[in-house]
């Protein structure tokens, strides 16, 4: 769902995150963020649900990766490294 809002920069530097989007994401008070900043734009989130999302994301590398490994290690061509 894209929710666009207006928000005004305090002389601080600080924004308000509106109730309703803090609520629909869950952020409270003392929660920690993450920012990131592409060029000229930058992205909020929630810090503990990054560790869920990047898991999510790498799981398909994860899977190929270790099927890689799996037949470097299971080959025959390798084990001349057990004599080394």
């Amino acid at each position: 769902m894209l929710e666009v809002k207006m928000v005004k920069v305090s002389e601080k530097g600080q924004i308000a995150i509106p109730a309703d989007v803090r609520e629909s994401i869950g952020i409270s008070q003392g929660d920690t963020l993450l920012l990131v900043q592409e060029e000229k734009r930058i992205l909020l989130q929630k810090a503990d649900h990054l560790g869920k999302e990047v898991k999510d994301e790498f799981r398909h590398l994860l899977k190929h990766s270790e099927e890689v490994a799996k037949q470097f290690w299971g080959s025959k061509a390798d084990d001349v490294w057990d004599d080394i």
